[in-house]
């Protein structure tokens, strides 16, 4: 009778056990999408939580925004920033000192000024406008002195190359917050990652689009990801090209002013967080695969997979400090 009675209480036990529901969230924000995929014992929706924490990023950092912060910056005035600026502005400015300048928040205005668009055409450019406009060019320049940015008025601050990614980490830091230890966060490619993907019992598996010029998603590889966060920067959706067919890539030359001819078709990076690894993606285009590796031999921690053109126009590979196969 006690084995009966201690056999229907063990039944009964694992009956209340709840199986980690399997959440997953979908949407448009910063001109392009998002998912998170995520695992709750309580199968907690937090979708508004999500909505919040991205509307307060744009209203932060999107330049977009007549009345954001960034962009009152840009006008001249003299306001407060909160603490996701703050946040974004020290690894912007770690990076910018790590990479020399490669990567660089105040090219943004000279970015606009080329206009690079799906196939554009490099026509006759403005060169005195672009000289102009060098002379504002340099994150050095740029502080925060009393929770407020000192900067010369002619200067144009941009964090587009690292918000999307800081978005991510965003959205992944208040999900461990919630004792979320299993999930997935995307938005327009740049991913993080934490534990295991319980649905399917294994590790998140995530890929890495084909460079193709007509638009079509198809994957390079796909890899295993774990703790890490990934993003990719790629020239071939967004290029110029001149009279005699050489493309130059959108990341435009911090020491220049000007889009530089690149064989590199696109650099994926991993690191820790996604605004790293966003940032490092960005700088390592302009940077390119020699000067990469040499970086690369002295930061073991950024792992790096080039896709690029040889001289025969054929598709080559090349990982740097591990990057998985």
């Amino acid at each position: 009778m006690k084995n009966i009675i201690y056999l229907i209480f063990i039944l009964i036990f694992f009956s209340c056990q709840k199986a980690p529901k399997n959440i997953k969230i979908s949407g448009p924000i910063f001109g392009t999408s998002y998912s998170v995929q995520y695992h709750s014992d309580e199968a907690v929706n937090f979708q508004k939580q999500f909505d919040s924490l991205f509307n307060v990023i744009n209203q932060s950092m999107s330049t977009y925004i007549p009345s954001s912060t960034i962009s009152r910056i840009n006008k001249g005035e003299a306001i407060e920033i909160d603490a996701h600026f703050i946040r974004v502005f020290k690894k912007a400015k770690l990076i910018y000192r790590m990479t020399e300048g490669a990567f660089d928040p105040t090219i943004g205005a000279v970015v606009n000024a080329w206009d690079f668009g799906p196939e554009g055409k490099i026509t006759d450019v403005d060169s005195v406008a672009i000289d102009r406009l060098m002379k504002f060019v340099g994150f050095n320049r740029l502080g925060i002195k009393n929770n407020k940015v000192v900067k010369n008025n002619s200067s144009y601050l941009d964090f587009n190359a690292i918000a999307k990614g800081y978005g991510v980490d965003v959205i992944g830091e208040f999900l461990e917050s919630q004792n979320v230890a299993d999930y997935l966060v995307e938005i327009g490619g740049e991913i993080r990652t934490r534990g295991i993907n319980l649905e399917k019992k294994a590790p998140w598996r995530v890929g890495i689009d084909d460079p193709n010029f007509k638009g079509e998603q198809s994957y390079s590889k796909v890899i295993e990801l774990k703790d890490e966060a990934m993003a990719t920067s790629g020239t071939y959706r967004k290029f110029k090209i001149d009279a005699n067919g050489n493309r130059y890539a959108h990341i435009i030359d911090t020491k220049t002013g000007y889009p530089s001819k690149t064989n590199v078709l696109s650099v994926s990076v991993l690191a820790e967080d996604c605004m790293t690894a966003d940032a490092y993606a960005t700088a390592f285009q302009a940077m390119g695969i020699a000067e990469v590796i040499d970086f690369a031999e002295q930061h073991k921690e950024i792992k790096v997979y080039f896709i690029y053109e040889d001289a025969h126009k054929e598709l080559q590979t090349l990982n740097l400090n591990n990057f998985p196969e």
